[in-house]
């Protein structure tokens, strides 16, 4: 079983602030995801500047193995001080872990971690450390498939101050509330939404603190494999769908006459489902042996716009696509399920678009589009052209 490390975050700047003080950086390096969730002093512009810096220098010193008591004195030489304060600080919590689920983690004033295991929270063992004058915790991990480690900054335990709770958030709500709504098939996107967005709200959509939580989740690997239009040459259409029928995970085809094509090859017929109708897509399909089958380019352009809002870190739209309309399955197959995606795309030109005022490479820029968006998830994408 090959297992697979990703990573989300969802951000909400103070009420009033153009620029959040929260800062999370992620870098890959040799097999190992070191993310760093970094909680500047103050808020705006000066706590932007040093969580930025301290998100930057950590993530790039640790993913470069560079011992943490001389990461630290970095920090302290580098941050710059505050005039009205007359410190420079900067909370954060680092997590650092190849896609075995091993590493370490180090935590430094940041709200203590969540740590789900089978769904149910559980506490981490924390080594205490003094490094020049800092109390920092660590973390040695060895996290399982289906475990989730939940980083946030102190803007979730603040929230409803003055408002709906007199005290603010406290852990072991947070917690409980985290339990009641963590599902084994969200993706770590979805989880640290689904806290950020439950914060914001005790804030009543007027965070009094920069607000931010990421989440990383161990996870089996999932390859979903999407054909996309027919090929240029009738001729290779055999080989184009025995190379798209020889990749094992999720299978999707979009497109009616891709769709034929496949249909045909397997000896089976598309059958269309109008069980379900939306007026802005066309209805779904189904061939025997294919997980999703689907319209082309309307489904594509609405499945593009979903992506954009899904990648989005300071949204609070929910990641979950509950709807049965081709764009919302596909975008729960792609940004959801799949930690690998491999596009079949064909390059026929559309004999009823000849002669019109149609862009004839607005397929492949739809792809390019969504490749970049799902690779700016963490995902391994693949492009193969027909």
């Amino acid at each position: 079983m090959s297992l697979f490390l990703e990573y989300g975050y969802t951000s909400f700047n103070k009420y009033g602030e153009e620029l959040c003080g929260d800062m999370v950086s992620v870098v890959n390096r040799n097999g190992y995801t070191t993310l760093v969730l970094a909680d500047g002093l103050g808020s705006g512009v000066k706590a932007n500047i040093l969580s930025t810096l301290t998100s930057k220098i950590l993530s790039t010193m640790v993913s470069n193995y560079i011992p943490m008591e001389e990461c630290i004195e970095t920090i302290v030489e580098t941050l710059p001080v505050c005039k009205e304060r007359g410190v420079a600080y900067s909370t954060f919590s680092v997590i650092h872990l190849n896609n075995n689920g091993f590493g370490y983690m180090f935590e430094f004033d940041n709200p203590q971690c969540i740590f789900f295991r089978d769904c149910e929270p559980q506490e981490l063992q924390r080594e205490e450390m003094n490094i020049l004058g800092k109390k920092i915790y660590k973390s040695d991990l060895r996290l399982k498939n289906q475990d989730v480690i939940m980083v946030m900054s102190d803007g979730v335990p603040h929230a409803g101050i003055g408002k709906v709770l007199n005290l603010g958030w406290q852990r072991e709500d947070i917690v409980e509330y985290m339990k009641n709504n963590i599902d084994p098939h969200m993706s770590a996107h979805c989880l640290a939404n689904i806290l950020a967005s439950a914060s914001e709200a005790l804030y009543m959509g007027e965070p009094g603190d920069d607000t931010t939580v990421a989440a990383i989740k161990i996870r089996e690997e999932q390859a979903v494999n999407i054909m996309i239009g027919p090929p240029a040459k009738r001729e290779d259409a055999k080989e184009y769908v025995e190379d798209f029928l020889s990749k094992d995970g999720i299978r999707i085809v979009c497109g009616g006459t891709t769709s034929q094509i496949v249909a045909e090859y397997l000896g089976e017929t598309v059958e269309t489902d109008l069980n379900y109708i939306d007026n802005e897509l066309p209805p779904i399909g189904y061939i025997k042996g294919i997980d999703l089958t689907t319209e082309g380019v309307i489904t594509l352009r609405k499945l593009i716009e979903l992506s954009e809002t899904y990648i989005r870190t300071d949204s609070n739209i929910p990641k979950q696509f509950l709807r049965k309309d081709g764009a919302s399955r596909l975008a729960n197959f792609l940004l959801e399920e799949a930690t690998e995606v491999n596009f079949f795309v064909g390059q026929a030109v559309n004999e009823a678009h000849k002669g019109l005022p149609i862009d004839s490479t607005l397929k492949f820029k739809l792809v390019e589009k969504l490749s970049n968006n799902l690779a700016s998830l963490g995902k391994k994408v693949e492009t193969k052209y027909y």
